[in-house]
């Protein structure tokens, strides 16, 4: 499973890519994590409010910073 974190550097981008890291290891998924701060890379998923996470290619949340236990929903179904 490939997960991005788009993000510029805020606060809000580092919190997500922490939450996301703990979720991936707590529960054992097999993963690599990237982070992804180039504005421009960030536009070609569509993206215009950060923090974003995207799953293989597709953005499954953006905008906001979602709990442990919907990113764990997120990367197990």
């Amino acid at each position: 499973m490939e997960i991005k974190i788009l993000g510029t550097g805020c606060p809000k981008c580092k919190t997500l890519e922490k939450i996301t890291r703990e979720v991936v290891q707590q529960n054992g998924i097999n993963a690599n994590i990237t982070k992804v701060e180039d504005i421009i890379d960030i536009m070609k998923y569509g993206v215009m409010s950060t923090p974003a996470l995207v799953v293989d290619e597709i953005v499954v949340i953006k905008g906001r910073i979602p709990s442990a236990e919907e990113i764990k929903q997120v990367l197990t179904k």
